[in-house]
């Protein structure tokens, strides 16, 4: 080949490979195309907003029913589950000892009244004589000092008396309140004292119900700076609903009664105790549920959760600012609904977000 030929080969070389890098260039100058995605915008609206509380619902009191005294049970005079009054007798303990105890003690009290009218007359006497200068003050003196003896043995006669009649008046072992007699443990016949640790049945006054809940010391700080003080706050907070361990609302609404003035060190939580009446029943001592605190924000932000994702805890929706997708980190709470969330923090009202294929958008994406 010629030095001619190969000079041309060269040029035709050059040339094409500057017409490749230009086509080259040309390609990286393309505007990237703008994606379509549904968008809205994000406007302020009145919600109710649930907040729910795991709680311990007991009864308005559960009272052990010890017995005062030592002895066998002689009858039961009430079954498990039935409704008593207060002082309706549920056992019967062996009188017969406490029975004779007591007429002992009444035996004694006449004694020591005898003893004391004897005293009596000796110190009449006594001083009759004293009168006629017939004995001394030191006579005189000691037959008062017999009486004072005697009286003081009366006193203890009449406590005696009335302490056996308490203990033969505790052989009828009697409901402290009003409510429904538990298990029945000991049956007749049992040996039963007050140093035993299964009492002989608890009653329960179940005729209203608490719910014991706690909340966050942040959460009761809101409440007390939005009602002024926590006797303002359980003065006004809105009825409470209790969803029961199988997910059903009570019929009845409960209401905030007592707020603990001590933070769990532990938890940094504080118990509330709130009332539910109980005419029928339903609610049983011992059992779980959530109560439910309903509250009404005129200027809450709701975003559909489709307009949303997930990444390591985080929740992210993408702002549309300039055509271009910006990553919003937000801190939500979840509605009941399943269908929404409400926002706390990271949009503001008039933003425009991308509603649907979320998923799909990448920070700095053109959005159409």
């Amino acid at each position: 080949m010629t030095h001619k030929n190969i000079r041309n080969v060269c040029f035709v070389l050059c040339a094409a490979a500057t017409a490749f890098a230009a086509g080259c260039g040309q390609q990286q100058e393309e505007p990237e195309v703008s994606q379509k995605f549904n968008l809205t915008t994000v406007e302020r609206t009145s919600v109710t907003l649930d907040e729910k509380y795991s709680a311990a619902i007991r009864g308005r009191q559960d009272v052990d029913v010890m017995p005062q005294i030592s002895g066998r049970i002689v009858r039961l005079c009430v079954r498990e589950g039935e409704r008593v009054k207060e002082g309706q007798v549920i056992a019967i303990i062996d009188q017969t000892p406490y029975q004779a105890a007591l007429r002992t003690a009444v035996a004694n009290e006449g004694a020591a009244q005898a003893k004391v009218k004897t005293a009596q007359t000796k110190v009449a006497g006594k001083q009759q004589l004293r009168n006629e200068d017939v004995i001394s003050d030191y006579e005189l003196s000691l037959a008062q000092d017999e009486l004072s003896v005697a009286e003081a043995e009366l006193e203890q006669a009449r406590a005696q008396v009335i302490n056996a009649r308490n203990n033969l008046s505790y052989t009828e072992v009697r409901s402290p309140s009003q409510g429904i007699v538990g298990i029945l443990p000991h049956r007749v016949g049992a040996l039963v004292n007050p140093q035993m640790n299964q009492p002989i049945t608890t009653v329960s006054d179940n005729s209203a119900m608490y719910a014991y809940f706690s909340i966050s010391e942040n959460k009761l700080r809101q409440y007390v700076a939005d009602y002024g003080s926590v006797d303002k706050m359980i003065a006004s907070m809105p009825e409470l609903q209790l969803q029961l361990n199988d997910g059903t609302i009570y019929s009845s609404k409960g209401r905030v009664e007592t707020v603990s003035g001590i933070v769990n060190a532990t938890t940094g939580a504080v118990q509330i105790k709130a009332l539910f009446p109980n005419p029928n029943r339903e609610l049983l001592s011992g059992t779980i549920g959530d109560v439910i605190i309903s509250e009404t924000d005129s200027k809450a932000i709701l975003i559909p959760i489709t307009a949303t994702m997930e990444i390591q805890d985080k929740v992210i929706a993408y702002k549309i600012e300039n055509g271009v997708a910006v990553a919003a980190y937000l801190t939500v709470s979840r509605l009941h609904d399943g269908k929404n969330y409400n926002v706390i923090t990271g949009l503001n009202e008039g933003d425009v977000i991308v509603s649907e294929g979320v998923g799909l958008v990448k920070e700095g994406m053109k959005i159409n």
